[in-house]
């Protein structure tokens, strides 16, 4: 007699399974769910979600977002010699996890990594133990765990001066707390395709140049000068000095991107996916530009509105430079 529970190929069924996390009658192997993305305009206004909290880091006086997507395994380093040794050598460090101490303070190891890591510039989020856990490929992280840059960035007076040379006038991206490194490998992608001169992110409160973003930029993060800098508006200061003439993204600008004038030396800055780009940074901008939209939804990713935006703006500037 045949078994009723065996299927024609011979296989047996899937059988439901719980556990943390699972929801009754969840199968294993069965299609996972990717997780919602908050949709966006063109300036980074949210329709529909929240940004993450941002949680601080004692003594730190920096908000540090959590990120709750991890990096590829390649990207991390785990246990205290290990992440130590790293700072040490100079190599280049996105960010660094450290469990919350259990009583008022650190164990003085992990307070001698955030010690040096501080010295460095590095940034610091404090999560809990068991987040790491979940981080962790090797189980043994002790504590810590450091994301290490897929690719080395640029010092951005070494950008500038690089740009001297060239014949057409320079056209550079300001990135403004990007969240998502699918969308920073795109904007890679969009900045070498179109032929920008380099792109600039903070330090803190944005990706960085993570394995995600390596493969999202399918091979461009290897040809687009990328500067990380403290502080966005004193570098925005400095490259006015230097005769840029800045346009930010803004869902409410009268001006629509079609319609504005991109020669000479120009600045574009796009704003975050959450939050757009911050009062004070438009304060800063000589012209703010929209992307009109007709449909229902009236959102665009990031990506997808500085490459409109970008590529409108190389058509007007090849066809002055052809005259």
């Amino acid at each position: 007699m045949a078994n009723p529970k065996r299927l024609p190929s011979g296989k047996s069924p899937k059988r439901p399974v719980k556990g943390p996390g699972m929801k009754s009658g969840r199968t294993i192997g069965g299609a996972e769910k990717k997780p919602f993305r908050s949709r966006t305009t063109t300036s980074g206004i949210p329709r529909r979600g929240k940004p993450d909290e941002a949680r601080a880091f004692p003594n730190t006086g920096e908000q540090m977002r959590l990120d709750s997507e991890p990096a590829a395994p390649d990207d991390r380093l785990e246990g205290r010699n290990p992440v130590a040794e790293a700072i040490r050598a100079g190599r280049t460090i996105n960010k660094i996890w450290i469990a919350s101490p259990e009583g008022s303070k650190l164990d003085p190891t992990l307070g001698r990594i955030v010690a040096s890591a501080r010295a460095k510039g590095i940034p610091i989020v404090e999560v809990p133990r068991n987040a790491l856990d979940k981080m962790s490929a090797t189980n043994i992280h002790q504590g810590v765990i450091a994301q290490i840059a897929s690719h080395d960035y640029t010092d951005l007076d070494d950008m500038i001066d690089a740009l001297s040379g060239k014949e057409r006038p320079p056209f550079l991206l300001i990135l403004e707390s990007l969240k998502d490194s699918y969308n920073l490998g795109s904007v890679l992608r969009i900045s070498d395709a179109a032929g920008i001169d380099g792109v600039i992110i903070p330090r803190h409160r944005s990706i960085g140049l993570d394995a995600t973003v390596a493969k999202a930029s399918s091979g461009a993060i290897e040809y687009v000068p990328v500067a990380r800098v403290a502080n966005l508006s004193r570098s925005i200061d400095d490259l006015k000095k230097k005769g840029f003439w800045v346009f930010g993204t803004d869902a409410t600008a009268q001006t629509p991107y079609d319609r504005a004038d991109y020669k000479g030396p120009i600045v574009l800055l796009i704003g975050s996916e959450g939050e757009g780009l911050s009062p004070h940074l438009l304060n800063k901008c000589d012209v703010t530009v929209s992307v009109p939209m007709k449909g229902k939804v009236n959102s665009l990713n990031a990506a997808v509105a500085t490459g409109i935006i970008v590529f409108e703006a190389m058509r007007q500037r090849d066809q002055k430079n052809e005259r």
